[in-house]
Formats: C-alpha cells, structure tokens, sequence
C-alpha cells in the first residue's frame, strides 16, 4: 500500500525542469549530521578552539547556509523533519507519547510508516540507501530505518545516554542487535565511518545516498583513543575534530572511487550546543532545548564540485525540512503532492542562481507543543506566551513580546517591538496562520496528521 501511495502522490518531472544533470546521471546523497554540535564549533564557523580542516577545505570548496535551521532544538523532532519535510507538529512528533520531548527506547510512538520519507522518494528513483548512526524515531519494526525506505541500517536507535538496564544501548544492524552494550564505546565514530566506506565503494556504479547521523557530540564523550587530548576544549573539542577526521575520510572514498564530482555533501547538525562551557554557538543567544537562535539555527555546508559555486554564503532562511523537495527535484523526481510538505526547493540558492532570495514567507520555531516564535526576513517576533513547559529544566514563565532584527543584532538583545509596530502585525499574522495549522497549546492544528503507534512496543535487543 505505501509503494502505491508514493506512486499516485507523486507526478511526472516536466521536461523543462529536466537538467543536464538529469541527463548525465542521477547524484549521489551524503547527508551528514551531528548531534549536539554547535553553530561555532567548527572552523568555517568561527571556532577558534577546534582544527576542522576537512571542513574548512569543505567549505571553500561549496557553500555555506548561515540561517539553517534544524525544525526543533532537540533530537527526534528535528529528525523528523529531515525525514519528512514536515515541521514536527505536522506529523505529530513533537512529543513522545509521554509528551516528554524526545522518544525513549521501547516507545508506543514512532515516525509513521503512512509518512513519505526522502530515502522513500530515492528508492522510487532507484537509489540503494544506508542509514549510519543514530535513527531516534521509533525503535520498534514499524518505525526502524528498514521500515522508512532504507535498504540498510547499522547503529544506535536512540541517544548514547540511553543505556537502560532493562534495554541496553544496542547498535543494530537492519532490525538485528549485534551488540549488547556499546554505552561508551569510543570505537563508534571510526566504525560508522569504515560502514560508509564500504557502502560508497559498494554502490560507486549506481546512484545512492548515504545518511550518516553522527553519535557525536551528544554526552557522554567518547572520542576515539588517537584523538583524546588533541583540541583546546577537551573530550568535547576532540570528538568535533574526529567529526572532521571522519568527513575526510568520506572525500578521500568519493576521490578514489571517481564519483566526487557527481556526489552532493551535505553537512549539518540536529540542534545547537547543549553545553555552556564546551561547544560553542556564538554569536547566537542559547543553547539546544530553547528556541533562541542558538538552539535552532546550526552550521550548514554543502558541497557539489562543479554544481554549487564555491567558497561563498547564504543568508537565505534554510532548514533540515527543504533537504526532501529539493533533492527529490535532483533525482528526477517530485515531493509527494497528496500531502502538506513545509520544505522548499532550494535548488536555486544552492545553484548560485538566487543566492539570498528567502524560499519562505516565515520561519516557526515550536518548543514541544508551543509556538514560541516566528522568524520573517530579518526580523524574529518572541511571541507573549505563559511557558509552562521545557524541553528540560524549570519553565520559564511569562514573557513579553519582543522583536529582534537579526541583521543587526545575532545576539537577540535589543527588543524593537515598540518602535515597529507593523512588523509586529505581521508577524502576529504568520504565527496565527501556524497556530490554525499546526496548532499550539492546548489547539490541534488542522493540518496535523497522526504519528505511528504500536500498543505493544518491541525495542531492539540481543536475542541470547
């Protein structure tokens, strides 16, 4: 039924879309994406503590997206959006079923299989597909990577810290736990590295894409043996610079192979930093679980000799959610049209043909069930709200409505609400469009859709 339903939801690619890059073949995907990593970890984005080299090198080469947001600033949500294209609300995995923040092991709650997933898409297209590394959407059958369009699947379902004595932290391959448990395993970054080593060499003749989320920088730290002690910022700063180790790698495979210049990188992460004294997400206010721009709004680069113009920025409002339309529209196909998909094409700013030109009238950041603010431009609009709930921590109770121009003021310190009280309207306007969408505290959204449920969950264990 879910092949049928990609088949009806989808239409034919007009031939005056069809590019010569259609024409000399499809592109390989790299999706890579880390856990934790902050907007200023890395060097093309101001880290002066961590030697990113690779990344550095990566950059000059592609581009960098300096308003890419990831859709939450914590894990399941903002992975469900990259699987999707949909804001977590959307599809209703915002919250567990527990209305805690993130998906615990053995949850009722998963990504629904019903949703159309963008390695779904590049199946259809003829893709093999690989996730590598943490999934965080569901550990039961239904939910698994096996079961949302990847033909392949090796790592950990859920976050490193958690190691249950009850469910051990597993790494699994396909729907089989292979060991039982690899909490704290230092081992684990070189081994999803050498795992997609293997599958580009495996599938260098035919198109692929690869989806690499990273057990880094998410606590505890466990950096590799050779790196430990190599940055300035501790276990934190060593396992950033293994991240760069490993994206080297990557390119090195795609060289030696003959396939780099048809091979799209994408390197991102789910959220910012959760860390105040290691990792950094200057010059942005905040830190993961908060809707300031330092939990949401993550470092960005992508890289496609000879595709993407290189050595040069966007300050276009990009997101985890425009991944799926835009490279289902590289592949040769479409986004599902039966259903409501928040992501845009952004081809064009990635193409250098329309560098700067924002793909969306406004930008929505929700802290679990709650709208908290609406981004437009260069303007961010912290709506009046009654927080009585957090990611984590104490609420932070009442707040004022206030009005930050990003452009001049990153930091969010300067509250403009007075002096712009059109703007204020208008941005009120969007965060009512989002509220009869998607819904708010206490307000289904009539565009919700349902999340997956089992009443009988079935987290991954060794079978003895």
């Amino acid at each position: 039924m879910k092949l049928l339903r990609l088949f009806i939801g989808y239409v034919a690619l007009p031939i005056s879309l069809a590019t010569a890059d259609a024409q000399q073949g499809k592109p390989n995907f790299i999706v890579v994406f880390c856990d934790d990593l902050g907007y200023a970890d890395i060097g093309p984005f101001g880290s002066k503590t961590h030697a990113t080299p690779v990344l550095d090198k990566m950059a000059k080469e592609g581009m960098r997206l300096t308003d890419f947001y990831s859709t939450c600033s914590v894990c399941t949500p903002s992975r469900s959006s990259l699987m999707t294209g949909c804001y977590p609300r959307r599809i209703n995995m915002h919250v567990d079923e527990k209305n805690l923040c993130v998906l615990f092991p053995a949850a009722s709650k998963g990504l629904n299989p019903s949703e159309i997933t963008i390695a779904e898409i590049l199946k259809e297209q003829g893709y093999a597909t690989m996730c590598i590394g943490k999934w965080h959407l569901g550990d039961h059958p239904d939910f698994m990577p096996t079961s949302q369009g990847f033909d392949h699947y090796l790592g950990i379902p859920y976050s490193n810290d958690m190691n249950r004595k009850e469910v051990p932290l597993p790494l699994v391959r396909d729907l089989t736990v292979v060991e039982d448990s690899v909490h704290r395993d230092t081992t684990i970054t070189a081994r999803y590295t050498a795992e997609a080593e293997r599958f580009i060499k495996a599938n260098k003749d035919n198109p692929f894409f690869l989806y690499l989320p990273h057990t880094a920088v998410h606590g505890p730290l466990t950096p590799g043996a050779k790196f430990k002690g190599k940055s300035q910022d501790g276990p934190y700063g060593d396992w950033v610079q293994e991240i760069d180790w490993s994206m080297g790698k990557l390119f090195r495979v795609l060289e030696e192979t003959g396939i780099d210049d048809n091979t799209l990188v994408l390197f991102t992460s789910d959220n910012g930093s959760a860390r105040e004294k290691q990792g950094s997400n200057l010059p942005l206010r905040g830190r993961k679980g908060r809707t300031d721009e330092g939990g949401m709004r993550v470092p960005c680069i992508v890289r496609w000799p000879g595709k993407i113009p290189a050595g040069i920025s966007s300050g276009a409002i990009t997101c985890t959610m425009d991944l799926l339309p835009t490279m289902a529209r590289l592949a040769g196909g479409m986004a599902p049209s039966d259903r409501v998909i928040d992501g845009k094409d952004i081809w064009p700013i990635l193409s250098g043909k329309n560098v700067d030109a924002d793909p969306r009238d406004a930008f929505f950041y929700y802290q679990m069930d709650q709208l908290q603010a609406v981004r437009s431009g260069d303007w961010k609009l912290f709506l009046a709200m009654d927080s009585k709930k957090r990611n984590w921590g104490k609420p932070e109770g009442s707040t004022v409505l206030k009005l930050f121009n990003l452009a001049k003021d990153i930091h969010e310190d300067n509250n403009v609400a007075a002096g712009n009280p059109e703007v204020v309207k208008r941005l009120i306007a969007f965060a009512e469009e989002a509220r009869e969408d998607l819904g708010d505290v206490d307000r289904p959204g009539k565009g919700q859709r349902k999340a997956g449920w089992v009443d009988k969950p079935s987290p991954r264990l060794l079978k003895k």
